[in-house]
């Protein structure tokens, strides 16, 4: 009998490091592109950029008629933005300086190709003056805003004067450059702590650090300095007061050159990893109409106090009693733009395109609305179990979007076989969902985060759907330290309660059972599950589903409730990867004869780690603070690693003598190489 076969074997759930893959690009939109075909635009556009976003504006473009050029370092020829656009030219080697930053090779691009304007995306030269100079010389359209806007917003002194100039709302601070860093340590005494050590230049979370003492004062400028210089270009830094508990929420604002300019409600951005975000929502669950329009007044305020055209964003911390300050201006297109385009229904790339040929906008205020709900999950190569989100490098060997499901969204520029590498970005995915309430949207989200098949490369599927479904994120109770405050151990994946455990292994029972069932009965695909009754610590649980050997997909329904959980791996000896709720857990199911000979088995005895310092990702070596005979201490500083240009710095785990050093200043590492041997 099957069930007492069931009944026989022991299963033993341990929770595991998350290892997986991805690729492509496709996505089921949300927003309409309503193309006038008397409205002349451009006849080419050249997309300055990589990856998921120039795959967007590429969209755009087909659906407007218009040719679009891709450029692409060597390591990126066979990419998806090159395959999707009409032409393509390579623009140097693999570092992005070398390639996606050499304005000298693009330029060339664009007089090779003829194209009469060129889109930058975000990052790379997106909020470059002098790249938009460049353009402008050679009669170029920059789709963006001119280069006074560009230079005043994207540097953070001078914003933050313009700010105060136009009445907005700004953060008690220093409004000077730091010279150094004793002059870093009397500015922040005299602010008062905590404060935040920025990057004057640049944003996406790049050179910034929070200050309690003097003693992080010090290391915050020296490591931000390091990121702002490797990132932009600028070592010049700022610090302002720290807003201790904020929220972070933007206003999306949209401007053209003849003075009309609208604010397009705001996305809720407080759930952040290291100043970057990982989950953001529009509208946002905090603001009351009074709120929102008082911020949007004031961003479009900003807007035309630098005459600005285009579409932009202005980033507000807003505190527990909803007194907002303003925090920077990005002038360029959002990572998390989609959301917008979900409640409001207008092609923020399609509106950039008119306004830069010198079109008005088609909308007044009024006609601005919040439709519905929209939440979008960054889906990243990184370990989520490391500082939240540590990058993971490796070639997408399986990959499958879940475009399946209605209402759901997938910007992404990949594809099966595609690498992720250590010289850009780690993003796989812009992952939105939408919906009538928030409560449906964030029902899509979950059922999309466990349809998302991903292999090859550690991602951060696992936390998404942590956050997500966290009672807190859920009552809307959120603010930029919720991940610190939530997991102040770190990331551990999901915590199996005593029922989800049940499920879990009564899950890999019948799969077990149903694959033995297979091997030997059955000659096609689909194994039909009956519904198994496997008792796990005295309670029976039914399981019942289809399952397709060739799908990663395992569509079951467990005591009557249906979840999609993934079999990652599964072997003769009865080890078998799932994914369940998000989380990669090993199962084993064993014969009572093979349970009972295995508990005499050695276990292999864990590395020792205080003695040794391994590299937790993969990337360059800045600097190597140690050397052989050097006495440290607990939390002393020993190298600096840089990955997908953040600044890491690694510390000894205890006091001891350096016995040897495996690295050295300019040396590429790989996750788990060996870089310093304490005795």
């Amino acid at each position: 009998m099957i069930t007492s076969t069931l009944r026989r074997v022991l299963l033993v759930a341990k929770h595991a490091s998350f290892q997986s893959r991805c690729c492509v690009a496709s996505s089921r939109v949300q927003y309409s592109t309503v193309y006038d075909s008397n409205e002349k635009t451009f006849d080419k556009i050249l997309i300055a950029n990589r990856g998921e976003i120039a795959c967007r504006v590429m969209k755009t473009c087909k659906k407007m008629g218009i040719k679009t050029v891709a450029v692409h370092s060597d390591v990126d020829a066979s990419a998806v933005h090159v395959k999707m656009a009409d032409e393509a030219v390579c623009v140097g080697p693999a570092p992005t300086n070398k390639s996606y930053l050499n304005m000298d090779a693009i330029m060339d691009a664009i007089r090779k190709t003829g194209s009469q304007a060129v889109h930058p995306g975000y990052g790379f030269l997106s909020e470059n003056k002098e790249f938009a100079k460049r353009l402008a010389a050679e009669d170029v359209v920059f789709i963006g805003p001119d280069t006074h806007a560009i230079h005043a917003m994207g540097d953070k002194i001078e914003s933050k004067l313009l700010a105060k100039a136009a009445n907005v709302n700004v953060i008690p601070g220093f409004d000077g450059v730091v010279e150094n860093v004793e002059d870093a340590v009397k500015i922040a005494g005299d602010i008062g702590y905590p404060v935040m050590i920025k990057a004057s230049a640049g944003g996406g979370g790049k050179g910034m650090r929070i200050a309690w003492n003097d003693d992080e004062t010090r290391e915050g400028f020296r490591l931000s300095s390091q990121e702002a210089a490797s990132s932009f270009g600028d070592d010049r830094l700022l610090i302002e007061k720290f807003v201790d508990n904020p929220r972070h929420i933007e206003i999306q604002v949209l401007a053209d050159k003849h003075g009309n300019a609208l604010w397009l409600n705001e996305r809720e951005c407080s759930i952040q990893r290291r100043n970057q975000k990982v989950v953001e929502e529009a509208p946002s669950t905090f603001l009351d109409p009074e709120t929102r329009r008082a911020m949007g007044e004031q961003a479009v305020q900003l807007a035309k106090a630098v005459h600005y055209s285009s579409a932009g964003t202005v980033e507000f911390l807003v505190d527990s009693n909803k007194n907002f300050y303003f925090l920077e201006m990005n002038t360029r297109l959002q990572v998390e733009h989609p959301i917008t385009e979900c409640i409001t229904g207008l092609d923020l790339v399609q509106q950039m395109i008119r306004v830069a040929k010198g079109f008005p906008l088609l909308h007044k205020q009024e006609d601005i609305p919040i439709n519905g709900w929209a939440i979008e999950s960054r889906v990243y190569a990184e370990d989520p179990y490391k500082s939240f989100g540590l990058p993971s490098i490796g070639r997408l060997s399986q990959y499958q979007e879940p475009i399946n499901l209605p209402k759901v969204r997938v910007d992404s520029g990949i594809q099966e076989g595609s690498d992720i590498s250590i010289y850009y970005d780690p993003m796989i995915s812009k992952l939105v969902t939408y919906g009538a309430t928030r409560a449906e949207a964030l029902q899509r989200m979950e059922a999309a985060l466990d349809n998302y098949v991903i292999r090859g490369v550690t991602h951060n599927i696992p936390l998404l759907r942590e956050i997500i479904t966290h009672p807190r994120f859920i009552s809307g109770d959120i603010t930029t330290n919720f991940l610190p405050e939530e997991y102040p151990e770190g990331f551990k994946g999901h915590q199996l309660t005593s029922e989800g455990r049940r499920e879990l292994v009564a899950t890999a029972a019948a799969l077990y059972v149903s694959n033995w069932c297979w091997n030997i009965e059955c000659s096609n695909e689909m194994t039909l599950w009956p519904p198994w009754q496997v008792e796990v610590d005295g309670v029976t649980v039914e399981v019942s589903g289809e399952w397709n050997l060739a799908s990663a997909l395992l569509p079951v329904t467990i005591n009557r409730t249906p979840r999609v959980l993934q079999c990652l791996s599964r072997d003769a000896g009865g080890d078998i990867t799932l994914q369940y709720l998000g989380t990669q857990f090993k199962v084993r199911v064993l014969s009572q004869l093979v349970s009972t000979l295995s508990a005499h088995m050695p276990e292999k005895v864990p590395e020792d780690t205080s003695s040794i310092l391994r590299s937790p990702m993969p990337g360059s070596v800045v600097a190597v603070s140690v050397k052989p005979g050097d006495v440290v201490a607990e939390g002393q500083e020993i190298c600096v690693i840089e990955a997908m240009k953040m600044q890491n710095s690694l510390i000894a785990a205890k006091a001891a003598k350096v016995k040897s050093v495996h690295c050295k200043a300019g040396e590429t590492v790989g996750e788990g190489d060996l870089l310093v041997q304490l005795e």
